[in-house]
């Protein structure tokens, strides 16, 4: 499907056509791409580890969303930025930590991973949610544009801070501090070497990333033909889009039980999104014409806040099973269906 997909989208992109049949073509082709940064980062977990391969799967997919993120911003469409943002961190603790947990349950009975990191995430999701994300809405209630900006520039710079600070400490100062068995049994042979892994990754990611460019173009026209609103398209449809490799990645690596790389990507993600991505996009939007300050709306900032309270409670004990699975999908459902009738 890559090889006629990545065809087709530059094709389509170059002459211009019409934006439904292109939409779908574009959203199959970064599907089709997804599943070769899938079988990239497995074998990059295997020769690296679980922490490394889910951050490098982490660091790809996320690459995406910031390469759209910054043309929008560039547009001066802040709200939908804000929404794929929202959408990012629903999709990945919601819908991709969902159908993992969903996915390997349906094969294996019970499944474990390192609680340690579940316990050193959750402490960083608390953060990134409900400390920096909620403070500029509280604060922001009483100050003027200028100030909201400046606080959201400030709690941005303490954001990236504190996410290069927790990889220092989870990839070197603690690294392998706190292992879990199946950080140290696996003997399994990567399908492909490091070097061509990584180069397939990036290759990948490129291409995603010029796809995904031309899908943001069809959104107004599809937006119009199906009746859904900006913050719709940004919640749902940008974030699914965009972290579509995440996505098959994390349900890859559950099914064979891999759960530490599963919950790493999906964790991982929601974290470099929150602490890295969105203030990065902050900083960014200074150079444009349209600031972005870190300020969501009601609805987004409720539906991140109970996304991070269900994950915590579900994932804390380092085990799950199909039944967690669904009702982490059940919960996205509802804020769905929620979003689209907004």
């Amino acid at each position: 499907m890559t090889t006629i997909g990545v065809p087709l989208s530059v094709a389509g992109s170059l002459l211009h056509w019409p934006a439904t049949p292109m939409f779908v073509v574009y959203c199959v082709t970064i599907i089709a791409l997804a599943s070769y940064m899938g079988r990239a980062t497995e074998s990059l977990a295997i020769v690296a580890g679980p922490r490394i391969g889910g951050l490098l799967n982490a660091t790809f997919g996320n690459a995406v969303e910031l390469i759209i993120s910054i043309f929008a911003l560039k547009a001066g469409l802040v709200s939908v930025v804000l929404a794929s943002l929202t959408g990012s961190v629903l999709g990945n603790l919601l819908l991709v930590a969902g159908l993992s947990f969903f996915v390997g349950g349906l094969k294996y009975k019970r499944q474990s991973f390192n609680v340690y990191d579940a316990r050193h995430n959750s402490g960083l999701l608390k953060f990134a949610i409900l400390v920096a994300f909620v403070i500029p809405e509280v604060f922001s209630m009483t100050m003027n544009e200028q100030k909201t900006l400046s606080l959201s520039v400030g709690i941005s710079v303490i954001m990236i801070a504190l996410y290069l600070a927790a990889l220092y400490f989870k990839l070197v100062t603690h690294r392998g501090v706190y292992q879990h068995k199946e950080d140290v049994e696996e003997h399994e042979e990567p399908e492909w070497s490091k070097g061509k892994a990584m180069l397939i990754l990036a290759l990948a990611t490129v291409a995603v990333a010029y796809v995904s460019e031309s899908l943001v173009h069809t959104f107004e026209v599809v937006a119009h033909s199906f009746g859904w609103s900006e913050l719709f398209i940004g919640v749902i449809i940008v974030a699914i889009v965009g972290n579509a490799a995440e996505h098959a990645s994390a349900i890859i690596m559950a099914y064979k039980n891999k759960m530490n790389v599963a919950v790493e990507i999906a964790v991982g993600s929601t974290l470099q999104i929150a602490m890295f991505v969105a203030p990065v996009l902050v900083l960014i939007s200074l150079l444009f014409p349209t600031k972005m300050a870190l300020v969501f709306t009601l609805p987004e900032l409720v539906a991140m806040v109970t996304a991070v309270l269900l994950t915590i409670v579900l994932s804390n004990d380092g085990d799950t099973n199909w039944f967690e699975g669904a009702t982490l999908l059940g919960a996205y459902m509802i804020m769905g269906i929620g979003f689209y009738l907004l």
